[in-house]
């Protein structure tokens, strides 16, 4: 929303705070949750059972949306760079999800016998910060051409509706029939 009110370089620096608190999230996995996860496969099962049922929430609550995008003129406050990077650091740290995603995700994607967990969930949350920069940079950057686009097509949202829904539902049995 910040590209499309205000500029790819708001937006873009809204992303550099989001990406930025990934680190968080991926020392916490790295370094508190990884040894109880590794060592307990109870922990692993419902770690993996919550992280696949809060997905297929998320899918049910797409699904029973109405599919339609407004993308109105809606009125952003301007706030400075710095600000807004502020901003989206404290949204990722803070939001649960991301918090979920990594607990229930990371884990089935273990890579080495032996290299540590500790350097294993560091590769992953950078090849993730990595993929996650390239993607929320093009949409900051095509915001305004994916604003215009969707303003003149409004039968865009269903399919973005039912893109999000395969998605959740596919990574949930990705998750849940994933092995330690």
């Amino acid at each position: 929303m910040q590209s499309i009110v205000h500029g790819k370089k708001f937006g873009l620096a809204t992303v550099a705070g989001l990406i930025s608190g990934c680190l968080i999230h991926t020392s916490l996995v790295a370094f508190g949750v990884s040894a109880i996860i590794k060592e307990n496969d109870t922990i692993f099962f419902i770690i993996k059972l919550f992280g696949a049922l809060y997905l297929l929430f998320l899918a049910y609550k797409v699904f029973r949306s109405e599919g339609r995008l407004d993308l109105g003129s809606q009125e952003l406050p301007k706030k400075s760079l710095w600000q807004l990077f502020k901003q989206g650091f404290i949204m990722n740290v803070l939001n649960p999800k991301v918090s979920i995603f990594f607990l229930a995700f990371f884990p089935s994607f273990l890579f080495s016998d032996s290299l540590s967990t500790v350097i294993q969930f560091y590769v992953l949350g950078l090849l993730f910060m990595f993929v996650s920069t390239l993607i929320f940079s093009a949409v900051a950057i095509l915001a305004g051409y994916i604003s215009e686009y969707t303003k003149q097509h409004s039968q865009v949202g269903i399919y973005f509706k039912w893109l999000q829904i395969v998605v959740f539902v596919g990574i949930a049995i990705f998750i849940f029939i994933a092995e330690k």
